[in-house]
């Protein structure tokens, strides 16, 4: 398979586009003003602990504060989050926050005897804030490298169970725990699947990194108030390039020259090999638009997807859960096609565009298929197969389960931030929450690709904005630095003229 990385940064946002055989299958959005916390480390400190729920409130200095499940609470840990234990097996899920170290025993304490209001504690974000949910909290930390998963609470070596050669995995256990040794290192380590075959050099430069960053982290802790940030993860792009990259991806593109330096110097320290597949794009045509990326970001802000068969699927997001509906629409088969045939087709096809779109959109938690109804049990097995083989392409752990005969399918899938969709619209004034368009940031950063057409070559003319009066607002106001790179663009003053007859997403540029 065919992979392709697209970069598009304006300074203000930053978003990555995952095409595969030229699909786009993933969009992550990453703002500077809104950029997330999962994966930062917090000196926070309890506000409430809830015996009832054995979870306790922690304030780390967020909106809402967050919520620490007693399992994910280390129950002997020192002023830096350490706990002692041996060596052991280990599986790469533990590179998860949620999920490293942090199950529950059966002889688990109750969380009031663990944590006590006004306590400070060294907790990691797992999970972003969600809708009206503070961020989920866990004690367990991890640092995610290229090649190995760091565990301070910990004291572990252990090995991805993709790593089946016994040889191998002796060799790169021997490797870490040779570092510890020399280096009086202590903490626990998972060795990820990417580091089987990798040189010494490799992992001994992650785990340099590791001590580097725990050394700056205990520092922090001891010269902080709380609630503070003492770690703060990657930026967007240094995060998927960290975790994605292999020698499937045929090339990289960035549009930000600032983004593609630092990337191509990323890319040559983690694997040289691949450095010449970075890829600085100059054109003025905006890239998400050269590869088609922005028309499938615009699709995936509607309900209704419409397949090639005539076919169509309706994606509805709610509070509790994402539904997806399947019809058959114009697709009414071939002359000698019996109905069930027909049936099967469509929902064959569906499968394919709705685990495109669940990845696409970043869907989470429980998601209910309703496949069009099949008679024969052979078929639903059919569908219900092929969904398991789309899902195993998705890097983001999901599990799907069939409930009904009658075509019905859930999907749980992890969520750990925001859908595109929560990302990229607000609820819509004209409705009262019950639709969505697209937020004042997005139109302003579309505004800004728009104007960036026209090139210096107005320099000395006026340029004249219509927007709707509420763009004109945000242009003015948080969003004043978009319109300062507005005139920068064109070389000249910017007008901005607010039309209230201009619907919100709509705008008009004028060269005067």
């Amino acid at each position: 398979m065919d992979k392709e990385m697209i970069v598009t940064s304006n300074g203000h946002q930053t978003m990555v586009a995952v095409l595969e055989d030229d699909q786009v299958v993933e969009v992550s959005v990453e703002r500077e003003r809104q950029r997330g916390v999962v994966g930062n480390l917090y000196k926070g400190r309890v506000s409430r602990v809830l015996p009832g729920m054995q979870c306790a409130f922690v304030d780390i200095g967020l909106e809402r504060d967050g919520f620490l499940y007693v399992s994910d609470v280390v129950d002997t840990m020192d002023a830096f989050g350490r706990l002692e234990g041996g060596d052991d097996e280990g599986d790469e899920a533990a590179a998860d926050p949620a999920e490293a170290g942090g199950r529950a025993k059966d002889d688990e304490p109750k969380i009031e005897a663990l944590l006590k209001a006004g306590q400070e504690v060294l907790v990691q974000v797992a999970k972003e804030p969600l809708g009206t949910k503070g961020a989920r909290l866990t004690c367990h930390v991890t640092m995610a490298g290229r090649f190995l998963v760091f565990l301070p609470t910990v004291d572990h070596v252990g090995v991805s169970r993709k790593i089946e050669a016994r040889d191998e995995r002796s060799r790169l256990r021997s490797i870490v725990r040779a570092f510890r040794e020399a280096e009086g290192f202590a903490g626990g380590v998972i060795i990820r699947t990417a580091a089987a075959g990798r040189p010494e050099a490799d992992l001994v430069a992650d785990l340099a990194y590791f001590k580097r960053a725990w050394e700056e982290i205990r520092r922090n802790l001891d010269a902080s108030t709380c609630p503070a940030v003492v770690y703060r993860e990657q930026g967007l792009v240094a995060k998927m390039i960290r975790d994605l990259l292999s020698e499937d991806y045929s090339a990289i593109r960035i549009d930000n020259a600032a983004e593609y330096r630092r990337v191509r110097d990323l890319v040559q320290r983690i694997m040289p090999s691949l450095t010449p597949r970075v890829k600085h794009y100059t054109k003025v045509f905006p890239i998400f638009q050269e590869y088609g990326v922005q028309s499938e970001i615009d699709k995936a802000l509607r309900s209704k997807v419409w397949l090639k068969s005539g076919g169509y699927i309706v994606i509805n997001q709610t509070e509790a859960l994402v539904a997806i509906d399947v019809n058959t629409g114009r697709f009414v088969g071939k002359r000698n096609d019996r109905l069930e045939d027909t049936i099967v087709k469509t929902n064959i096809e569906a499968v394919k565009e709705i685990v495109r779109q669940i990845r696409l959109r970043d869907l989470g938690g429980i998601i209910v298929l309703d496949f069009i109804d099949m008679e024969e049990r052979k078929n639903r097995q059919k569908v219900s197969q092929a969904l398991d083989q789309e899902l195993a392409r998705d890097r983001s752990p999901s599990k799907a389960v069939q409930v009904s005969d009658f075509g019905l399918i859930i999907v749980t899938r992890k969520r750990v931030k925001q859908s595109l969709e929560r990302v990229m619209t607000q609820p819509c004034p004209y409705c009262s929450g019950t639709g969505v368009i697209r937020s004042s940031a997005t139109i302003g950063y579309e505004i800004l690709d728009e104007v960036a057409k026209l090139g210096s070559g107005v320099e000395g003319l006026g340029v004249q904005l219509r927007v709707n009066p509420d763009i004109a607002r945000a242009l003015r106001e948080e969003e004043a630095a978009v319109l300062k790179e507005l005139e920068a663009a064109v070389g000249t003053r910017v007008i901005v003229k607010a039309d209230p007859h201009l619907h919100h997403e709509q705008f008009d540029v004028m060269v005067l």
